[in-house]
């Protein structure tokens, strides 16, 4: 996967609502306008620049000249535009030498910079978590295959998301053709395509329980079930953003949706009316497979962007953004970083996963290592976690 990003670079281096009605609101206008939560926007201030480090530190993995992996500090500087780099390459390295050193090769008479033994380590650890939890990946890949109407999505859309799925770097040897009874390559109808594609055997359909019903069974063992039990069984967890004002109106028209029949995101759509609860019903089939999307992702999180690729896939004839900021109590949308990110609201409490698995643990560990930015080394002891602090 770095070796194909490399490679990208080197070739391009420049590189109907139910909730709201917005008849003459425009899209920049309704992203402006929705309610913010500061605790998401705390956590998005972390991550734009975390992202833009592990862009650099997936750019040196992916160079395999080097022993141990360098990059040349002038090529870093032509792509400082590309990766948001404000103040140029140099100096946005210069920030976080716990996790980079910059360097002088007398040989080529240039700087150059790699990665420091404490972030080569934490980068070993997400692999070595990836690879531990093999199997939870296959999953996911299984899942998010099942969703598609056709059963096949197009292989460069899963490379937009191998990182939010916790995919290893090669898992198309790895995953896919290592497990020839579940996934099939093929190609598609355009040159330099291909079609990742689930294979089925008539008698052993997979059938998979979706995350928001596991929820359902939770929350209706409750004595203090918050949802009328009558409503549970079409219903999704909701939580508003601090101090957003609910009216009476929009109270109403989320209690009639909640109580909406919909399509699950796995049940198969042939010989369904697509239309059977009107656009209400379609709506509410988008909003299971987004939220079934993002409960799949290991930190419960993904660029508006990149799951935008799967639409045509899954039948969804909305646009997505709208979706999500139509549907505030399940979802929230940040702007931070020059890009729109989307969170599965009940997923984190105070900035957290509520559920962390080993793959988000070793992630963090590179996020602390970015909140120390100059500050003095981590704790020997490992206890204390920047990241917990903030």
């Amino acid at each position: 996967m770095r070796f194909l990003l490399m490679r990208s670079i080197l070739i391009h281096p420049c590189g109907g609502s139910i909730i709201n009605v917005r008849s003459t609101t425009t899209s920049a206008q309704y992203v402006a306008s929705r309610s913010r939560d500061p605790v998401f926007e705390k956590l998005m201030d972390k991550y734009k620049n975390l992202l833009k480090v592990i862009a650099i530190q997936d750019l040196i993995l992916a160079n395999p000249t080097a022993d141990p992996p360098s990059l040349s500090i002038d090529f870093l500087s032509r792509l400082s535009q590309k990766l948001h780099l404000n103040r140029g390459a140099a100096s946005f390295l210069r920030k976080y030498p716990h996790i980079f050193h910059v360097l002088y090769d007398p040989v080529k008479a240039e700087p150059f910079c790699r990665l420091t033994d404490v972030a080569l380590e934490i980068s070993r650890q997400e692999a070595l978590a990836i690879t531990a939890t093999l199997s939870l990946v296959v999953d996911r890949l299984v899942r998010l295959l099942s969703m598609s109407i056709s059963k096949s999505i197009p292989l460069r859309a899963v490379f937009k998301v191998w990182r939010e799925l916790g995919l290893p770097d090669d898992f198309e040897d790895s995953v896919i053709l290592k497990n020839p009874h579940l996934f099939k390559l093929s190609d598609g109808h355009e040159p330099n395509t291909h079609i990742l594609e689930l294979v089925q055997e008539e008698d052993k359909r997979l059938e998979f329980e979706a995350a928001v019903e596991k929820w359902r069974v939770v929350e209706c063992s409750k004595e203090d079930c918050c949802v009328d039990r009558s409503e549970l069984q079409f219903s999704f967890k909701h939580s508003y953003p601090p101090g957003m004002r609910l009216s009476k109106t929009f109270k109403a028209k989320v209690k009639e949706w909640q109580r909406l029949p919909y399509v699950g995101p796995y049940e198969d759509m042939v010989g369904k009316k697509k239309n059977r609860s009107g656009v209400m019903g379609i709506e509410k089939r988008a909003v299971a497979i987004t939220h079934e999307f993002l409960s799949l992702t290991v930190e419960k999180m993904v660029e508006v962007e990149k799951i935008s690729h799967f639409r045509k896939c899954f039948g969804i004839d909305l646009n997505i953004r709208d979706l999500f900021l139509d549907h505030p109590g399940m979802f929230y949308m940040s702007t931070k970083g020059k890009r729109h990110t989307v969170f599965l609201r009940e997923a984190y409490e105070r900035g957290r996963l509520i559920d962390p698995n080993p793959v988000y643990h070793a992630r963090r560990k590179l996020l602390d290592l970015v909140l120390l930015g100059r500050h003095a080394a981590l704790s020997e002891s490992g206890n204390t976690s920047t990241s917990e602090q903030e």
